[in-house]
């Protein structure tokens, strides 16, 4: 059984003193790839070298939303050069937070970074990873209108039935990660009783949100089999079936996690 860790944060301070172990511990669980997300341009730069050092991990490059900016040019620049990079598989994480942010201007400038780094997926040629938090009216209003051409997930989904729905037919698939084995997970079982099996990412958003049993630790990728257990649970399905399906999702989705990769042989300008 493989699976994979669709989006964690394993430059996260929280894992310098054991990020080897970590990724060891992922392996020794089944989880045989791992996608470190920036969410900052210094975040993504370390996800790059992380990236080129661990075999285990790929990349994903962005601004979060709770890092709002102006996109300049110098580093849109730097955005695409790292969109190149062979282990860089996606433009993430980015998308709309308006739980933490209630300024409306500074609403307004997470609305302009986000339409830029989707702009700049469809230049890259890359899928997005999407934060939304407590913004879905906005995150799909933005996705009908900026989206076209574009495909990725709405990691960590917190939405409705019907909002994922009409994500699956534009395309996207949604991010399951430790709040579905909470008791208060409220209408996600139901969402993921009823999503195609095509449209399910398993995540662990680690170093955050751990699942049941181990919430108010600090989570890692290895327990992502957690996660899938739940869902396997849901859906009345195995454990191997859901690691066989999310792999599968996660490989179309990100073909570069299929591509042969030595990076003694892809030095890329960071």
């Amino acid at each position: 059984m493989t699976l994979i860790d669709t989006h964690a944060h394993l430059y996260d301070e929280k894992f310098d003193d054991d990020r080897i172990d970590v990724i060891a511990r992922a392996r020794e669980a089944g989880v045989a790839k791992i996608i470190s997300m920036g969410d900052t341009m210094a975040a993504s730069a370390q996800v790059v070298q992380d990236a080129e050092e661990h075999p285990a991990l790929y990349a994903a490059v962005g601004i979060h939303p709770e890092s709002a900016c102006v996109l300049t040019d110098e580093m849109r620049r730097q955005l695409l050069t790292w969109a190149q990079h062979p282990k860089v598989v996606a433009i993430g994480e980015i998308g709309l937070d308006y739980y933490w942010e209630k300024d409306a201007s500074r609403r307004a400038l997470q609305r302009d970074l986000f339409a830029a780094q989707l702009n700049l997926a469809r230049e890259a040629g890359l899928p997005v990873c999407i934060h939304d938090r407590e913004a879905h009216g906005d995150t799909l209003a933005m996705l009908r209108a900026e989206g076209a051409g574009l495909t990725g997930v709405l990691h960590c989904y917190s939405g409705s039935l019907e909002m994922a729905c009409e994500l699956w037919q534009m395309g996207f698939c949604i991010g399951i990660d430790g709040p579905l084995t909470y008791k208060n997970a409220a209408k996600l079982p139901d969402i993921v009783r009823e999503a195609p099996a095509d449209k399910l990412l398993v995540e662990t958003d680690c170093p955050y949100l751990a699942p049941v049993p181990l919430r108010g630790k600090r989570n890692e990728p290895a327990y992502v089999t957690h996660i899938a257990a739940k869902i396997a649970e849901i859906r009345g399905e195995t454990i191997a079936d859901v690691a066989r399906y999310t792999t599968e999702n996660a490989e179309r989705l990100y073909p570069k996690l299929i591509n042969s990769y030595s990076a003694k042989t892809h030095l890329i300008a960071r």
